[in-house]
């Protein structure tokens, strides 16, 4: 008797179906972002409520239409069919063009905004209801950017529905974004105070441990902001500490921060195109610290120059910090960090130039009981858990020798672990003592 031929996926639901509501989704998406371009003319300006919903809405809509019916389309489970064979996920010329998009936004943000001054006041509806004034340019890059947080979050939890792990952290950064990025901020300018961030602090946002910030926040808010300096304080010199020592540099990395949060969302579709060659990695750890080093002088220059209400090095202290925004601040986050996440990979600034990434990764390397521990007699070597660390480690190298990971890089996000078909890999929290096992050969 010949066995009956049944498709896989049709028992989960209709293809045919699917395919048509995916199609409806792309099309939604597509005039949505159509409305985007058009509103650069000015033709939105008239009338920004309309252009607002037309723009935003139906690229959200659009987006999750999509991403949405993935649920009935397979069982759960990563589906990375056919990652290297996409031209978008897999440096082709689609992925270089939206790379160059990427970076042009954020060259027209950051040095010639009057370019995007039409997006800027298609986002002031919204900006009127949060903040109660006019939006500008870093209100639209917030948009924009939490907004692909939320949507790409979405996207992340339906693809790793099936891992708990992976839909903690992405309702957490999801979370951290939406309310600690943008919410609190927003209500913060509604009040007259100044906008503060809750979950970044220096050295990440090294502005806030600069004298001349700490000074604007105590006279111009008062107890609030001696809270905030009080808050930033408190979060930089005992807080990191001690949830790096029990928890690893994932507490933040991959769970609270803003930079983890687009990486993890938005750039998981990139993540295979990290770098993991040695010469990276020696760049790495030299680029990385160079920057930590950089900001850390430049702080202690400018307490230095305060203190003698500068007249010790009068202006060079300034020029540090402004070399910095230019170089660290702009150009390597921004422009190049995301710009990039379609031929780099989606974690460039948290790997080469995050210095709070660097503070993080010297306490997880010396002084951490997190690490991934490995059961090297079940690697089959297939390679899935080095091809998508966004971090360019060759975890591979380390299971197949069933040597526990402790990379000062690593920010645990876990994915190494949920690609593993075998099971080999394990992220843990344990006593201090065995941390560094020796390799099995």
């Amino acid at each position: 008797m010949t066995p009956i031929q049944i498709e896989p996926y049709e028992v989960y639901s209709d293809k045919k179906e699917i395919e048509t509501i995916k199609k409806l989704g792309l099309t939604s998406l597509s005039v949505g972002l159509f409305f985007f371009l058009i509103s650069l003319t000015g033709i939105s300006n008239s009338r920004p409520l309309l252009f607002f919903f037309l723009s935003f809405g139906l690229t959200i809509i659009g987006a999750l239409t999509y991403f949405i019916p993935q649920i009935k389309e397979a069982p759960a489970g990563i589906k990375n069919n056919n990652i290297f064979f996409s031209k978008i996920t897999y440096r082709g010329a689609p992925a270089w063009i939206l790379g160059i998009l990427f970076t042009a936004f954020y060259v027209f943000l950051y040095w010639f905004p009057s370019y995007i001054e039409n997006w800027v006041a298609l986002v002031n509806p919204l900006s009127y209801w949060l903040r109660g004034k006019n939006a500008d340019r870093w209100f639209l890059y917030g948009s924009f950017y939490t907004v692909a947080v939320i949507v790409m979050g979405i996207r992340m939890m339906i693809k790793y529905r099936h891992n708990r792990y992976q839909i903690i952290r992405t309702l957490s950064v999801s979370f951290f974004q939406l309310g600690f990025s943008f919410l609190i901020p927003a209500f913060l300018v509604r009040m007259n105070k100044p906008e503060f961030y809750f979950n970044y602090f220096w050295p990440l946002k090294y502005q806030y441990l600069f004298p001349s910030e700490i000074s604007y926040l105590t006279h111009n808010s008062a107890a609030l902001g001696y809270f905030m300096v009080f808050w930033g304080a408190v979060m930089i010199v005992i807080v990191t500490p001690i949830l790096t020592y029990f928890f690893g540099k994932r507490w933040y990395c991959s769970w609270v921060c803003g930079c983890g949060a687009l990486a993890e969302t938005a750039g998981d579709p990139f993540r295979q195109n990290s770098d993991k060659s040695l010469k990276a990695w020696k760049f790495e750890r030299w680029s990385i610290h160079s920057v930590l080093v950089f900001i850390v002088l430049t702080t202690g220059l400018l307490w230095l120059n305060s203190a003698f209400k500068g007249e010790l090095l009068g202006s060079l202290s300034i020029g540090f910090s402004e070399v910095y925004g230019f170089i660290i601040g702009a150009v390597f986050s921004g422009v190049i960090g995301v710009g990039f996440y379609p031929i780099f990979g989606s974690r460039v600034w948290c790997r080469f130039g995050c210095p709070m990434a660097a503070i993080l990764g010297i306490l997880q390397k010396k002084f951490s009981r997190f690490r991934i521990t490995t059961n090297g007699d079940q690697c089959i070597s297939c390679g899935n858990c080095s091809t998508y660390c966004e971090m360019g480690i060759d975890v591979r190298w380390y299971a197949q020798r069933g040597q526990n990971i402790i990379r000062s890089s690593c920010v645990g996000c876990g994915v190494c672990a949920a690609v593993c078909p075998r099971g080999v890999l394990k992220l843990e929290n344990l006593p201090l003592a065995g941390r560094y096992n020796e390799i099995k050969d």
